[in-house]
């Protein structure tokens, strides 16, 4: 039995092969394999029959290269910017990157049939499933309901919450509260940009030229504040919990 032919039942993330490693990214075998001999993906542990496994590292290293191509960047450059990443780079941190690439790009979703759904999440979805994916901003059905527009960012993530003892009211709730707060704060910082940066500029009265230059300037602020409120947003998490545990080991915000 080759390794293409191969699969296990529900395999976990810990056990793809390459078949079910490309179902879940949504990319080719062949795609994977030229990414493999570019050096750009670590090599699978090999399992029994010779057979490569991939993992939770491989599934969000490969998410990052799609949307670092997807900005624009060359393989070369794409190269370049993981041999940077730390060999302790986990894949947690490995979808922050992701995030950070994400921030500044236009808004998009794939549209999925409920089988391809499936095979991306790699796992069997009910209709609660569909509903807690739904309730999360994960997907939304189109008009045809054999149809879905997912986030394709998203979606490892809805996965992973729908393996936790957490209900759809405690999910649909922590949403809102993060949208609540990051509304706030965007409009606080906006203002505060407004205020501080943007109008004394426009009291000098420069050209046109430079007011657009002033906007680019602006718009590539962006990663860069994303980034700031994940920093912050993480060391914060990590005092909370540790506050809430203060007797034991407070827990890992991802798998390591």
């Amino acid at each position: 039995m080759t390794e293409n032919s191969e699969h296990t039942e529900h395999a976990g993330p810990a056990a793809l092969t390459v078949d079910e490693l490309a179902a879940r990214a949504g990319v080719t075998v062949r795609t994977i394999r030229f990414y493999s001999t570019r050096g750009l993906l670590p090599p699978p542990r090999i399992g029994p029959r010779r057979v490569g496994r991939y993992d939770h590292g491989h599934l969000a290293r490969l998410a990052l290269i799609e949307e670092l191509q997807s900005q624009g960047m060359t393989l070369s450059a794409i190269e370049r910017y993981l041999q940077r990443l730390p060999e302790e780079t986990t894949a947690q941190d490995l979808a922050i990157h992701r995030a950070l690439v994400a921030s500044w790009m236009p808004d998009s979703a794939d549209e999925v049939t409920r089988e391809q759904l499936e095979r991306r999440a790699g796992r069997p979805l009910a209709d609660a499933d569909i509903e807690r994916l739904e309730a999360m901003n994960v997907l939304v059905r189109g008009a045809d309901p054999a149809v879905f527009e997912v986030d394709a960012g998203l979606l490892p993530l809805g996965v992973r919450l729908l393996e936790l003892p957490i209900s759809q009211e405690a999910v649909v709730r922590s949403r809102q509260l993060m949208l609540d707060h990051a509304r706030q704060l965007a409009g606080e910082l906006s203002k505060l940009f407004r205020e501080e940066v943007w109008d004394p500029y426009r009291s000098q009265q420069p050209d046109e030229e430079e007011v657009e230059r002033m906007k680019t300037l602006s718009a590539h602020m962006q990663p860069l504040v994303v980034q700031a409120l994940l920093t912050a947003f993480q060391r914060s998490l990590r005092e909370e919990l540790r506050g809430t545990f203060p007797e034991e080991r407070a827990p890992r915000l991802g798998p390591r």
